[in-house]
């Protein structure tokens, strides 16, 4: 599902609701300075849940070293 424009996939939570997935988000805006793609909330054997994302960096052509004398 698409949440504030963020592609939100759920694995293993069959009652996952939009406003679930929109906490989430904002959980994890809250640690991201980069704008969020997308993010992956999985119902683990133990009965917690792995949450994991992929932001967008900043484009950039090229890095360049500049030495000293």
């Amino acid at each position: 599902m698409l949440v504030d424009g963020v592609e939100v996939t759920a694995t293993g939570l069959d009652d996952f609701t939009e406003a679930e997935a929109k906490n989430y988000v904002d959980y994890v805006r809250e640690r991201v300075t980069d704008p969020l793609k997308s993010v992956r909330v999985k119902l683990c054997d133990d009965g917690k849940v792995d949450v994991s994302y992929l932001a967008k960096g900043e484009k950039f052509e090229r890095i360049r070293r500049i030495t000293g004398c």
